[in-house]
């Protein structure tokens, strides 16, 4: 049977963080494939911080061109309104059936697990993947298979931020990321 990681989120912009941890779970896990899945409007953000979806899918494109065995996942994007992983979940299951999923969440998600959209239904449909991050315990009720990453402190929000003050994202982002970032004039 297959085995593919799942990454959800804005991707708003992805980073070098996204790319460690994708690659981390992919090695531990022997995973077969890791697909970007970038959504619309999560449950637990505000929708209007978010860049374009044609800008966001660029710039992932670009984060995981070298990278054959990540894909981009667009299955959010093709519906209207919140994203929940269940009805998500159900979806890639109907059209995948034969493909055993993990689906890869930081630590300040396996938090937020019991306020997930149907967690005990979706909690039998998929692998949830915890990987640690600073501040944060890894601690719950529900499975979550465990992945040691190095601690990368850098996240979406802090790019848009450095951007927007005029500092660099160097060493944050992928080289072809950052050019996009620059040449779109994004965050700024």
């Amino acid at each position: 049977m297959k085995k593919v990681g799942i990454m959800g989120g804005t991707f708003d912009p992805p980073h070098l963080g996204h790319l460690l941890i994708a690659n981390d779970v992919q090695h531990c896990l022997s995973l077969d494939e890791v697909w970007f899945m970038p959504n619309h409007i999560p449950p637990h953000k505000q929708s209007d911080s978010i860049t374009s979806t044609e800008h966001r899918l660029e710039m992932i494109k670009a984060a995981i061109d070298d990278r054959p065995s990540f894909l981009l996942q667009t299955i959010e994007l093709e519906r209207e309104g919140p994203s929940y992983t269940y009805d998500t979940i159900l979806l890639l299951k109907e059209k995948h059936p034969t493909i055993d999923f993990h689906f890869i969440i930081g630590a300040d998600m396996v938090e937020y697990l019991p306020k997930w959209h149907k967690i005990k239904e979706l909690v039998k449909l998929v692998k949830f993947v915890g990987v640690k991050r600073p501040g944060y315990s890894i601690e719950t009720a529900y499975p979550v298979i465990e992945v040691e990453t190095p601690q990368f402190e850098v996240s979406s929000t802090l790019i848009r931020q450095r951007v927007k003050e005029g500092r660099s994202s160097h060493y944050l982002v992928p080289e072809q990321v950052r050019r996009i970032i620059e040449e779109k004039k994004l965050y700024e």
